[in-house]
C-alpha cells in the first residue's frame, strides 16, 4: 500500500518536473482574441486552447451583465480590495512573488503592451502602486519586450502580447504554496475582510 503511495507520488513529482510550452498570440481591444497552443512531454502532447471568438463572445455576455446587473460605484469610494494594497508587506510579498514567477519563466520573442486605468485617478494610483515596480522590473528584462502604461483619465484595458513561454509546473506550484503561507498575504486577506463588514 505504502509503497503503491509512494510509486504514485514519485511519478507526479517526475511529470510535474517535466516543462511545458506555451506558445501564444494574444490581443484585448474591444474583446479577446488569440491563439494558444499548450506543449507538454517535449511536444508528444500538443492541446490548442479553446476558440478566441468563443472567449469573447462569454466575456461581452458577462460584461453586459455587470453592467445591466450592478449600479455604479458612487464616486470617491474606494474599493475594498485596496484596503490590501495599501499594507506594504502584502504590496511587498505579491511583488516579490511576480519577481520570482518572472524568474522562473523561460521567455522566447515575449512582447507586452499594456494600458490599464480604472477611471478615477485616485483608484488607478492605488492600483498602480502594485503595479507600477511590477512593471519596473518587467521593463529592464533582456529576453523580452515590456511595456505597461497607466490611464488615469478614462476606465481602460487593452492588451497585445506574443511570444514562447517554457515552465516547469513543479516550480510555479512551489512559489504559488510559499505565497499561499506567506503571513504578509494572510494578513492582508484579514484586512480585507475587515474591510467588507
Amino acid at each position: 500500500m505504502l509503497a503503491g503511495v509512494a510509486t504514485f507520488l514519485l511519478l507526479l513529482i517526475a511529470l510535474l518536473a517535466v516543462p511545458v510550452t506555451l506558445k501564444f498570440q494574444m490581443s484585448w481591444q474591444q474583446g479577446f482574441q488569440g491563439d494558444m497552443t499548450l506543449l507538454w512531454l517535449f511536444g508528444l502532447v500538443r492541446v490548442r486552447l479553446p476558440s478566441s471568438r468563443e472567449r469573447a463572445t462569454g466575456v461581452k455576455d458577462e460584461a453586459t451583465a455587470q453592467k445591466t446587473g450592478h449600479p455604479e460605484r458612487a464616486p470617491g469610494k474606494t474599493p475594498n480590495l485596496f484596503a490590501t494594497v495599501r499594507q506594504t508587506g502584502f504590496r511587498r510579498r505579491v511583488i516579490r512573488f511576480i519577481k520570482d514567477l518572472w524568474h522562473a519563466i523561460h521567455k522566447d520573442d515575449i512582447s507586452l503592451r499594456v494600458r490599464v486605468g480604472l477611471g478615477d485617478p485616485a483608484d488607478t494610483g492605488q492600483l498602480w502602486a502594485i503595479v507600477g515596480p511590477v512593471a519596473g522590473i518587467l521593463t529592464q528584462t533582456q529576453d523580452a519586450s515590456i511595456e505597461i502604461v497607466p490611464e488615469f483619465l478614462d476606465a481602460a484595458f487593452e492588451l497585445d502580447s506574443s511570444g514562447n513561454i517554457r515552465l516547469i509546473p513543479l516550480q510555479i506550484i512551489y512559489l504559488i504554496v510559499a505565497l499561499l503561507l506567506s503571513p504578509s498575504v494572510w494578513l492582508g486577506i484579514k484586512q480585507l475582510r475587515v474591510a467588507e463588514s
